[in-house]
């Protein structure tokens, strides 16, 4: 996956080369290129912002430079480019899997009070947030998007079943895992996980995200809820199959 972020402040980006993050750089298996767009200005000063048309708080970034920089790290337009912004659409897992279906990834970072609408419309693809919150810039919603698309990229994780039984992967919270030593302060590690019966400890895990999910996020719950009630009522269906077939073979 190659990845290109237009920023004020490239060295932000400094701390993704350390961790997973940074060992999948080292491996090329992920690619990383942040450009200043200070470089791309065309003032004597380098600025980058002004005042905003109609007057208000704060500054807004030109134009100029935006356009500028992103068509000179994409000349071709070969690249998905996308703007973080508050008013995007939220950064959801399921986004996270559709953008890590794209081989080149294009990020701007926005700063100040944002960006002159006209950028928007001549060279982003779309707008992303990561909350309902306001930054002082899009560097950190820029990484944490990073982050999460990297985990989709083969070979960054030591295991593909670590992507897929992590929260929100399922449409549910992850289970609670422990580890050595069983004993600790006096908590025990529950019994079904010490049994080796793995069916069982598939069914404790299940149960766990799905009472978890239902306590702490009762939103993502009623989302899913349909599934988990029809995949009970499978279960049911089966038992009862079996018991009759049992009672069968009993009065045979």
């Amino acid at each position: 996956m190659k990845i290109k972020v237009a920023t004020l402040f490239p060295e932000m980006f400094d701390c993704m080369h350390v961790g997973i993050i940074g060992k999948a750089i080292e491996k090329g298996l992920l690619e990383l290129e942040c450009v200043n767009i200070r470089d791309y200005s065309k003032d004597r000063h380098s600025k980058t912002d002004d005042y905003p048309f109609g007057g208000g708080a704060g500054m807004v970034m030109t134009v100029q430079p935006l356009h500028d920089c992103v068509n000179a790290m994409d000349p071709s337009r070969e690249y998905k480019r996308i703007y973080m912004s508050p008013r995007g659409a939220t950064l959801s897992q399921s986004k996270v899997v559709e953008l890590s279906k794209c081989d080149k990834l294009l990020f701007i970072c926005g700063s100040y009070e944002g960006v002159d609408e006209r950028f928007i419309t001549l060279d982003v693809d779309e707008e992303l947030s990561i909350g309902d919150y306001v930054l002082t810039g899009g560097e950190l919603p820029c990484m944490v998007t990073v982050n999460a698309l990297a985990r989709y990229v083969d070979g960054v994780l030591g295991s593909e079943q670590s992507v897929e039984e992590e929260s929100f992967s399922n449409g549910l919270l992850e289970y609670p895992q422990y580890t050595r030593p069983a004993v600790f302060e006096g908590l025990c590690v529950p019994d079904v996980l010490l049994s080796g019966n793995h069916q069982k400890v598939d069914e404790w895990r299940k149960q766990r995200q799905i009472e978890i999910t239902r306590q702490r996020r009762p939103d993502l719950y009623e989302l899913v809820r349909p599934q988990i009630e029809a995949e009970e009522q499978r279960k049911i269906r089966k038992k009862t199959r079996k018991r009759g077939k049992t009672d069968e073979q009993t009065v045979d």
